[in-house]
């Protein structure tokens, strides 16, 4: 019976059987068909599913002994181990900070198509090739069109082409060189998806969509099954923290001011993107061509941050909250808007700073090559 004097159904449950989907505890929803607990955000996707989940709330809705019992039977760690007993290693699996499409396809995977419970299971992403259309930004009209995209583990890389009987590809990249992101904001498309790639040693982004989220995540996906492969061949000894950047959001964007080489021209206000160890600058979020970048190394190697700028800075500057890189060649002049920008920027390069360079990074042609770094 329901009542001020029953317990709510988490009450007498394990921390493993009330950590939700998402990865933290205390949630305040349930699917009473699954048997797991649910954050606010994920109960609207397993209510667009109600064929398999039935969502209810544990402080409002009534629970009858027996579906009490079902969730005590069961909770998150069990069903963990029937719905994710075989998930490829180079599957993104999502958090709760990461975007609405990727955390719906995270779960009808599991739960509507049961990707993860049969070993050896063929799915779209484990093929090692992939052919379809992606609606892709135009680098000079900012129009999305339709393009055929190749991905082929065999040929280890990813093409694509401007028309669907084209012979030739319009661009061929390496899969070593590439990173993909979801970035629904940036593009203004809930799919909206940015790869970026190393061109020449600059750095190249291509913006796409598709009408399907299934179909967007199923590319996000093959692009790291098909890195991983890769990885296991040229590093055969890569460990799973290098693994789990097979791709990678972008550890911090936004807008700062720069100054020239000379530390002496105007601050001028470009879009920053901050790629694990490569540092980018954008006139427009949305551009094709990175304006310039740097590589970020560690502490060890001769690298750090400071907090404002270097005394008798001359260049004049709109924004008042600057910050200083120092490389081994020489030192990079920012200002931000704002403290709380100026401080997670900071945080942002420490982060980078204080971690050891894997043999990948060690490797790159980008830690050995003098980059043009930050020009006009």
């Amino acid at each position: 019976q329901s009542g001020p004097d029953r317990k709510a159904p988490s009450e007498s449950l394990t921390a493993p059987q009330r950590r939700r989907d998402s990865g933290e505890h205390d949630p305040d929803w349930a699917s009473s068909t699954l048997g797991v607990f649910i954050c606010l955000s994920c109960s609207g996707i397993h209510r667009n599913i109600p064929s398999i989940s039935k969502v209810k709330s544990l402080k409002m809705d009534h629970w009858d002994d027996a579906q009490v019992q079902f969730l005590a039977k069961h909770g998150n760690a069990v069903t963990k181990a029937t719905y994710e007993a075989h998930i490829p290693i180079y599957y993104y699996q999502p958090t709760y900070n990461d975007c609405q499409v990727l955390r719906e396809q995270w779960i009808r995977a599991k739960y509507e198509r049961k990707e993860f419970t049969e070993p050896g299971k063929q799915l779209p992403y484990t093929d090692g090739v992939k052919e379809g259309i992606l609606w892709k930004r135009g680098r000079d009209n900012g129009q999305f069109l339709p393009r055929k995209f190749l991905l082929s583990e065999r040929e280890g890389c990813l093409k694509y082409f401007t028309k669907q009987d084209s012979k030739e590809p319009k661009i061929s990249v390496k899969i070593d060189v590439i990173n993909a992101t979801f970035q629904p904001a940036k593009i203004g498309n809930p799919n909206g998806l940015q790869i970026t790639y190393l061109k020449d040693n600059k750095t190249r982004n291509i913006f796409v969509y598709h009408k399907s989220g299934k179909e967007v995540v199923d590319w996000f996906n093959a692009i790291r099954s098909v890195q991983f492969h890769y990885l296991k061949v040229a590093f055969p000894i890569a460990s799973d923290n290098e693994v789990s950047r097979l791709t990678r959001n972008f550890l911090k964007e936004g807008y700062m001011e720069k100054t020239g080489p000379k530390q002496r021209e105007a601050f001028k206000k470009r879009w920053f993107t901050l790629d694990h160890r490569r540092l980018m600058y954008f006139k427009d979020p949305l551009d094709a061509f990175a304006k310039g970048e740097v590589f970020v190394g560690s502490s060890e190697n001769g690298y750090s941050v400071q907090k404002g700028l270097p005394a008798g800075t001359q260049g004049n500057f709109s924004w008042h909250y600057g910050l200083t890189i120092v490389t081994p060649d020489r030192e990079y002049l920012f200002t931000c808007e704002t403290e709380t920008d100026q401080l997670d920027w900071i945080a942002a390069f420490t982060s980078v700073i204080n971690q050891a360079m894997t043999p990948q990074e060690y490797a790159s042609k980008q830690f050995h090559y003098k980059k043009w770094l930050l020009c006009w």
